[in-house]
């Protein structure tokens, strides 16, 4: 007759091996299910890359042709022409410019998507003030202020990108202000990771649309009021995300607008650079 202690023995030999078999079963399907995932994750990057292909050279190629015409057109007939001709080949004309604006916004948001990333440390006030100075000569008017800026972990190519957006985006709609105002500084949300801040007071937006703003050739204002096709802040959205961090904007009527992004926990450098609350901004580029 088996004891107490042989039977409790036994016992425990079964559950283990029923656990192990039952661990097992599970992990050999989660092995299954992320090989099918890798499959069709392989299969949408190669659709793809098909696609971008086609949008580079099937699309462009007919484009190319139809802008060459257009400004053939219009440098040697346009005088045969009756002033209702001119002004559609100039709209044919125009309409291929966008259209072209448009195929290179979509390549470089898939190329956002894709791009490998490369973290390293960079030093956010250099790299700023050399996208403001790139930026700002088409709104000579326009008083940019930089305030404190901390050193982050970032693919530098990256955030140079989403710089150059949200800076290039404040530039152009305060542009139209006589006192128009662009600030850019950094306020500290933890001990490693900093919110970067670029806000204007320009013509803002209606919060009640913010859901669009971030989303592929949505625009709030129209093409005669902002040149541009709706991709940037998108792309801004993606890379950010890449960096396992968020972007939000913010517009009072008759104020400021405001878009403020983070990169992730432990993104920034130094725990004590940037103060807790907005500084006092120290650098004015006129």
């Amino acid at each position: 007759m088996l004891g107490i202690g042989t039977v409790k023995g036994l016992l425990f030999v079964l559950v283990t091996g029923w656990l192990l078999y039952r661990i097992n079963s599970a992990l050999q399907r989660e092995i299954g299910n992320r090989r099918r995932v890798e499959e069709k994750l392989q299969k949408m990057i190669a659709d793809l890359e098909a696609f971008n292909y086609t949008i580079s050279h099937d699309l462009r190629g007919p484009l190319a042709a139809i802008a060459s015409f257009t400004g053939y057109l219009q440098q040697t007939e346009a005088s045969a022409l009756s002033e209702g001709g001119r002004h559609k080949l100039g709209r044919i004309a125009a309409g291929a410019e966008r259209m072209e604006r448009m195929i290179g916004d979509i390549l470089a948001c898939s190329r956002a998507e894709r791009a490998e990333m490369q973290r390293r440390r960079i030093d956010l006030e250099p790299l700023v003030a050399e996208v403001v100075a790139e930026l700002k000569d088409g709104w000579p008017a326009t008083s940019v202020t930089i305030g404190q800026l901390p050193s982050v972990h970032a693919d530098a190519a990256m955030l140079r990108l989403v710089l150059c957006n949200l800076i290039g985006n404040a530039l152009k709609f305060s542009g139209g202000r006589a006192d128009a105002q662009v600030e850019i500084f950094a306020t500290r949300v933890s001990r490693r990771a900093v919110e970067v801040t670029v806000r204007d007071n320009g013509a803002g937006f209606d919060m009640a649309y913010s859901g669009k703003l971030f989303g592929l050739f949505q625009r709030l204002h129209s093409e005669s009021e902002f040149p541009g096709t709706g991709v940037g802040l998108a792309i801004v959205k993606r890379l950010v995300s890449r960096h396992g961090g968020a972007v939000r904007a913010e517009s009072v009527a008759g104020g400021w607008t405001t878009f403020s992004f983070t990169l992730g926990p432990g993104s920034a450098v130094e725990a004590n650079d940037v103060a807790r609350a907005a500084p006092s901004l120290s650098l004015q580029v006129n």
